[in-house]
């Protein structure tokens, strides 16, 4: 078997967390401690964050994408935007881009220079608290369910005060939607107890197979 070998890593701004990237072959798998947080074969649910949010938009969106990842929500959500749509990538460590345009420049395949792109190296909670009622959807991938794993700061997300603050960052109909490894009943009631209309989705990681994902769509009343 092919061994893995790690070619880079990045610490979090609060020194807590380290993420490295590693490669097997043809794959590769960004890690955190023992937790791997995405791996190159298995898309299927961070595509389906994705295609759940952007399929009744409008035809001009703004959208905010938290987490740039292995580029998998964002190739699946320009798939399904028109040309005109204006889509912002909150990433927070640049190392993470820098991956996207080096070893996994493959695995991105060209997204990062579309046009209606943009990636900014920033706190994705900073861009939700400085824009009120701006975007037509936030799509949230940043750690593996609502409550903060790669930055301790990140549960201020997903308690109610983030959530209210995502709600009044929102468009009127507007949707946030939150990708997690598995189901979170209390998120589910802070959602609700934000004002907001919820959906909760079962996806599996990859296709029909693997492990079933959780994706959450919260909608903001008209």
């Amino acid at each position: 078997m092919i061994p893995w070998v790690e070619l880079d890593s990045a610490t979090t701004p609060d020194g807590t967390n380290r993420l490295r990237l590693k490669q097997r072959g043809h794959e590769f798998s960004i890690m955190l401690g023992n937790n791997e947080l995405m791996n190159s074969r298995l898309s299927g649910s961070e595509e389906a964050l994705a295609q759940l949010t952007c399929a009744d938009l409008s035809q001009s969106p703004k959208i905010l994408i938290g987490g740039l990842g292995m580029g998998f929500t964002l190739r699946a959500a320009l798939a399904k935007l028109g040309a005109d749509a204006d889509v912002v990538v909150a990433e927070l460590l640049p190392e993470v881009l820098d991956w996207a345009r080096g070893p996994m420049a493959e695995v991105f395949d060209g997204c990062l220079d579309d046009p209606r792109v943009r990636v900014e190296i920033a706190d994705v909670a900073t861009l939700i608290n400085s824009d009120e009622s701006s975007w037509d959807a936030i799509l949230l991938d940043v750690d593996n369910g609502p409550e903060g794993l790669t930055v301790d700061a990140n549960d201020r997300l997903y308690n109610g005060g983030g959530l209210s603050r995502a709600r009044a960052a929102l468009k009127p109909g507007g949707v946030l939607a939150v990708w997690s490894q598995g189901p979170d009943a209390s998120f589910t009631r802070r959602l609700r107890q934000a004002g907001l209309t919820v959906e909760e989705h079962k996806v599996r990681a990859n296709g029909k197979r693997g492990a079933r994902h959780v994706i959450w769509t919260a909608r903001k009343a008209l």
